[in-house]
């Protein structure tokens, strides 16, 4: 008999840590950096590939998995449910000069007009509307600085909540998710809400100075230093690329993605318009907009924002977005028309079971 010895490369025997390439259904362990087994996508700490390697097994089983199909049909679902948009004749913006990708990082301003000429204030009288502006004075602009939560602050994430829940898109949203067999109950879906994007973690010293709202819809000015501005430039909206950029370069925003929050402070003279760099393809609201501009004197190098909607369209799509397609692009289609959406976990800390937080979300190019 002969002996054949078979030998293989340290490539063939290594499994990266942060792949699913051989791993679907491996036993949890909390040394691995990302996991591939059913409860990843509850627990939102899938490895990026567990789609391609183990989307067979799905979630629990085929049919509790969530298709890129299935993602297309329910955000043009969300989007004829938004019901409490603003309609065409409720705003007027004046975008002005649109930017070229190398005069995104100029911060010189070229418009010197505001970005909104007109906005129809009783839109903000709406229950969504109203208890989501009452949110965004909660907050401490700069990192590093102990958020004071009051119980009163803690009525008004719940009443926003329940304003939300209130409504045909949430509602329909949470229906999705049920029969994915991702909550049991309405009730557990909005607890894990009230957590993942109300939840404080620490992006400073230790503090517990930001959450997942914070972030994405009210900003803040950066206090540290995180990168090269020449990184993190968008440059522009080619397949892919970026629409906004999260934390950058000290003295930079980071965050703040929102419309009415930026209408706001533009009327109270916080907020200088400078230019845009995308304005997406929609003939009336929601549309999507990609902008420079400087806030109390710190500068957002390129921020998107959806333009229009009410403040649960996007809540409920960056919620979609981050439970079906954490720290991945997640392709959405609203009235016909492509747009992505890109988030990211906070991996620094965990709630419930090992539970992630948002770290951001925000529109990309398709």
């Amino acid at each position: 008999l002969r002996t054949t010895l078979l030998f293989l490369s340290p490539k063939d025997l290594y499994t990266a840590p942060d792949s699913c390439k051989g791993r679907c259904e491996e036993p949890y362990s909390q040394e691995d950096e990302c996991h591939c087994n059913a409860e990843c996508e509850s627990y939102r700490d899938c490895c990026e590939d567990y789609y391609r390697h183990c989307r067979d097994e799905g979630f629990s089983s085929s049919r509790d998995a969530i298709t890129d199909e299935d993602l297309l049909h329910v955000s043009e679902q969300l989007y004829k449910a938004d019901h409490n948009k603003a309609r065409p004749t409720d705003i007027a913006i004046n975008p002005q000069y649109q930017a070229s990708p190398d005069e995104t990082g100029d911060q010189e301003d070229r418009s010197p007009r505001p970005l909104y000429k007109y906005v129809n204030e009783e839109l903000f009288a709406k229950p969504t509307y109203a208890s989501f502006i009452k949110l965004l004075d909660n907050y401490q602009r700069a990192t590093g600085r102990e958020e004071d939560v009051t119980a009163e602050e803690l009525r008004e994430q719940d009443n926003f909540l329940k304003e939300v829940m209130k409504t045909e898109l949430m509602k329909k949203l949470f229906a999705f998710l049920h029969q994915k067999n991702r909550y049991g109950s309405e009730q557990e879906f909005v607890a894990d809400l009230k957590e993942m994007w109300f939840g404080l973690y620490s992006r400073g010293d230790g503090e517990q100075d930001s959450s997942g709202f914070e972030h994405v819809f009210s900003g803040r000015a950066r206090t540290g230093r995180t990168g090269g501005a020449r990184q993190r430039r968008a440059g522009g909206l080619t397949p892919g690329s970026r629409l906004c950029l999260g934390e950058v370069k000290k003295g930079k925003v980071s965050g703040f993605h929102n419309w009415i929050r930026f209408y706001l402070l533009e009327k109270q003279g916080i907020v200088n318009y400078f230019s845009h760099n995308f304005n997406g393809p929609w003939d009336t609201y929601p549309d999507v907009l990609g902008l420079q501009f400087s806030w109390d004197g710190f500068y957002k190098e390129v921020g998107s924002a959806f333009i229009g909607s009410s403040p649960e369209f996007e809540f409920g799509l960056y919620t979609l977005c981050f439970i079906a397609r954490p720290g991945r692009a997640c392709h959405l289609s609203l009235g016909g028309y492509s747009l992505s959406i890109q988030t990211y976990s906070w991996t620094k800390s965990t709630y419930g079971d090992g539970k992630k937080y948002i770290a951001t979300a925000y529109v990309i190019s398709s």
